[in-house]
């Protein structure tokens, strides 16, 4: 199935959610120091982006807008030791939005995955030159509210389907501060997948937020 993304709908339920603790090293998303057993828990635990309850919508980390604005909080010992972590993998890349994106998007399995099956001409999309027909979503940004806070974080996609998609992209609204979506895409035949997914773990939501797929 096709899907024409000319607009999005804003009429989301959000969930409030319990977020982890903050810790400002990189040291803690070294692959090395986490339990094969336990790599997942152990990486939301300390990877420190998610705010507690009482510091949502607050501090460094509230608001995506972009890799390298993200990540500036960290030290430079820490881009030292964790250069993967501060750029992107080979063959992916972020691309910010206005809204309507103009793309095409297609699933790549029912509700599992959606690539770019075209690009509408003369569209946000297609004018900035950039996303390419075969490009697939691995991660995009989505606000997360919770009563009066909200915050706009990078969420994994690779596994969305295009009802979640929509959703995730219109609730970068303008009365969140959002004057974009921020996609990121993956370049099939440049990109490793698995190294795509490895890197994205950083970014792996809660459990309990809207845009955590059941495991």
């Amino acid at each position: 199935l096709k899907y024409h993304f000319f607009t999005t709908s804003n009429n989301l339920t959000m969930k409030s959610f319990a977020p982890l603790l903050l810790l400002p090293s990189a040291a803690a998303f070294s692959s090395s120091s986490i339990p094969n057993t336990r790599a997942s828990t152990a990486l939301h635990g300390v990877n420190g982006i998610w705010n507690n309850a009482n510091d949502f919508g607050k501090g460094k980390f509230r608001f995506y807008d972009g890799l390298d604005s993200y990540m500036k909080p960290f030290p430079d010992e820490d881009r030292e030791l964790y250069p993967e972590m501060f750029k992107l993998p080979k063959g992916t890349y972020e691309v910010p939005l206005s809204k309507p994106c103009g793309i095409i998007f297609e699933e790549i399995e029912s509700k599992c995955g959606v690539y770019v099956a075209d690009l509408v001409e003369g569209g946000n999309a297609y004018s900035q030159g950039v996303i390419q027909k075969g490009d697939v979503l691995v991660g995009m940004t989505a606000v997360q509210i919770a009563g009066a806070k909200w915050e706009r974080r990078l969420i994994p996609a690779r596994k969305f389907g295009f009802d979640l998609v929509v959703d995730a992209i219109g609730s970068n609204d303008i009365k969140w501060g959002c004057n974009n979506v921020i996609l990121m895409l993956e370049r099939p035949g440049e990109a490793d997948s698995e190294e795509v997914d490895k890197f994205l773990e950083f970014f792996e939501p809660p459990a309990d937020t809207p845009w955590k797929l059941p495991v």
